[in-house]
């Protein structure tokens, strides 16, 4: 019984995040453009909306800092 369950939401899991995946294709989030943490981070975060971006979910990430390396 729980493998039938654990299929079932690995399965709902990836079509989750494949739309999520889509959504993102579909804003251009894929193309050339400058890689920045905050670039990377709405791509990351659209993706983990998955089917809310549908449902008007925009997520953005701004202002991105990121911590120098120590030396």
């Amino acid at each position: 019984m729980p493998v039938n369950i654990t299929r079932i939401l690995s399965i709902i899991v990836l079509v989750w995040l494949l739309i999520g995946v889509i959504a993102a294709a579909q804003r251009g989030y894929f193309t050339d453009r400058e890689q920045t943490c905050a670039t990377l981070g709405t791509l990351a975060v659209t993706t983990i909306a998955g089917p809310l971006n549908y449902m008007g979910a925009n997520p953005k990430v701004d202002n991105c800092d990121l911590p120098a390396p120590s030396e």
